[in-house]
């Protein structure tokens, strides 16, 4: 069975809601899911899986959050080639740039040569209902990918 690793930072719960709503899908999809906050997590256990999504809210002028970053960073020794993955996260659109952290988190998996095989999912403060379906569908589009890649 195709394994997906949602991994994620929240501090409002926001950005942790929309985690759920995206392993929901992938456990719709017939794959099977873990889902980690980050500071639960070590960015060697990305090697163990398929499919690889992967969000954090953006703090303050563009920043990623404190209890994201070491696990971030761990993630630069990593080579992801045939790794299918995706990024979300929560912003504020009042400030000068909007979910900068997960534009942060695309650029590192593309470094690290994962495939980005779904658009980002960028929401401000809490999901809707509607973009809580579109983290479903980006949970089952990444589990389907991993189950034809695998």
């Amino acid at each position: 069975m195709s394994k997906v690793l949602v991994v994620y930072a929240s501090m409002t719960g926001n950005t942790e809601e929309m985690a759920e709503a995206i392993a929901e899908g992938v456990t719709q999809a017939g794959a099977e899911v873990v889902l980690k906050e980050a500071f639960d997590a070590r960015a060697a256990e990305l090697n163990d899986y398929d499919g690889i999504i992967i969000g954090a809210y953006t703090w303050g002028d563009g920043e990623l959050p404190d209890e994201f970053i070491d696990f971030f960073e761990e993630m630069g020794s990593l080579n992801l080639s045939g790794k299918v993955a995706a990024a979300f996260g929560s912003g504020d659109t009042s400030y000068p740039i909007y979910c900068a952290a997960v534009d942060m988190i695309e650029a590192k998996l593309k470094e690290l040569g994962a495939a980005i095989s779904a658009e980002c999912i960028k929401f401000e403060y809490n999901a809707s209902e509607d973009e809580k379906e579109q983290g479903r569908n980006l949970g089952r589009q990444i589990a389907g990918l991993v189950a034809v890649a695998g």
